[in-house]
């Protein structure tokens, strides 16, 4: 087998060499979930808010499986910043493997509960049949996405950040193709409606995952086999799960205070819901530069902190805000001068189309502080400072974003957009808060490589 090719991330790294592909990628996988919007909004209507409400729960397990994956971006960037090339074998088989352990459990756990889920989200009885069974079926082949999200931090940290854009655009393919034959196609006489967009989506990840796999070998990446772990490498497992737990326990409460924000727009009615599904659609695209940006700005602290280099790492973070902030307040400004006519593409409802150049309003706060967030949260996971995040996402989430947003939104009546004026408060209060721990350098010390204990994680 060639020799690895070594891809060189250090400051000097030109922050779009990363974040071009990483925007192409997100992009795509933006499309995809926003394909089932599109394809299902002229199929039925109610099956839209129903999908909806499923891709909180689906996004919910995908921050649990983000556990290990977390970490795992987090250890092989510094890891491989530090030059500990003898190590990454085994971390790469103890990621996949534990990853997958985790995503089979999760599976039956939240197919098992889906019953309840469904009473949790005060979900219509019009839309609980299609939120039930794509659950069903996607929740069900959760362990695929755990073994794809691994596979994928293992990948951006080598530096092959454009195979994700590629598998994406295969995704995308995969995905229309299946939903064209479920919908309108040759497949329509099953009646499967919402079943075959799930299926859809489950047969393109599960290509997806077996194309990165396959690449991982092709280039000389690593091994992934479970002869690493013998013996077991307990510490460095507890090490992961110590960096994991607090990145997805800040990604999970924010979710949960999502999903209970969810709970009082259900409460609004249907217009409502389909209203916040399909400006949340649009949202995405406002969002993903600044995403982009921060991921790989991730990537190269990560390898900057294990190569010792505090003040370069320092320095480059603000400079990814100098870009991603104008950009990131443009496209949301766009989307709301544009969105009465975008909003069209799904829906003739008037009064959807009046709650959502609301909403789109609103969101222009929300995406400014979330770049903040993005930026500074995932710079410091990268540096070692995993519980400050979880720590103001807790605070901010609860005190702020969902207080406001019940006030606004329940007891004033402003209504869904009010709920978006709570997001957008907790958003720019909280980024403020964490650019100014990073300002002030409180990160410092803080990296997961400590030369004295590397000998200790086997």
């Amino acid at each position: 087998m060639n020799e690895k090719k070594t891809i060189v991330i250090d400051e000097k790294t030109p922050l779009l060499l990363l974040a071009g592909p990483m925007f192409l990628e997100l992009f795509l996988n933006t499309m995809l979930n926003n394909v089932d919007t599109l394809m299902l909004s002229h199929y039925d209507e109610y099956a839209v808010g129903a999908v909806g409400n499923a891709n909180i729960i689906m996004f919910m397990m995908n921050i649990l499986f983000n556990v290990i994956a977390t970490a795992t971006s987090v250890v092989v960037a510094q890891y491989l910043g530090a030059k500990r090339i003898e190590k990454m074998n085994m971390i790469y088989t103890l990621a996949v493997a534990v990853n997958f352990v985790i995503g089979l459990t999760l599976s039956g756990v939240f197919c098992a509960a889906n019953p309840l889920i469904m009473n949790f989200l005060n979900v219509s009885p019009e839309m609980r049949p299609y939120s039930m069974i794509y659950i069903y079926i996607v929740g069900g082949g959760g362990f695929i996405t755990a073994v794809f999200n691994v596979m994928l931090q293992i990948l951006r940290c080598n530096g092959y950040t454009k195979i994700g854009m590629w598998v994406s655009f295969a995704i995308n393919v995969i995905n229309i193709i299946g939903n064209y034959l479920f919908l309108y196609g040759p497949l329509t006489f099953l009646k499967m409606g919402v079943a075959g967009v799930a299926i859809s989506t489950v047969a393109a990840r599960f290509i997806a995952v077996t194309v990165l796999i396959a690449f991982f070998y092709v280039k000389s990446i690593g091994k992934i086999s479970l002869r690493y772990l013998n013996p077991f490498p307990g510490k460095l497992l507890k090490k992961m799960i110590k960096i994991g737990l607090p990145s997805a326990g800040e990604s999970l409460t924010y979710n949960l205070y999502q999903t209970t924000l969810l709970s009082f727009v259900n409460s609004m009615g249907n217009d409502s819901v389909n209203a916040r599904t399909y400006c949340n659609t649009l949202i995405s695209f406002a969002m993903i530069f600044s995403n982009a940006s921060a991921m790989s700005t991730q990537i190269i602290t990560g390898h900057l902190v294990g190569a010792g280099k505090s003040d370069e790492a320092y320095k480059r973070v603000f400079k990814t805000l100098r870009t991603s902030l104008p950009i990131t307040i443009a496209l949301a400004s766009v989307n709301a001068i544009l969105c009465r006519y975008t909003l069209r593409l799904f829906t003739s409802n008037e009064n959807i189309i009046a709650l959502g150049q609301m909403i789109m309003i609103a969101d222009i706060f929300v995406e400014t502080g979330r770049c903040l967030n993005m930026t500074f949260v995932s710079s410091l996971k990268a540096a070692g400072a995993y519980i400050f995040p979880l720590i103001m996402g807790l605070v901010c989430n609860w005190s702020l974003g969902l207080t406001t947003g019940y006030l606004v939104g329940v007891v004033i009546g402003v209504g869904v957009a009010g709920i978006y004026a709570g997001t957008a408060t907790d958003e720019c209060i909280r980024g403020l808060i964490v650019m100014y721990y990073w300002y002030k350098k409180k990160w410092l010390g803080k990296a997961i490589v400590d030369k004295k204990d590397v000998k200790d994680l086997d």
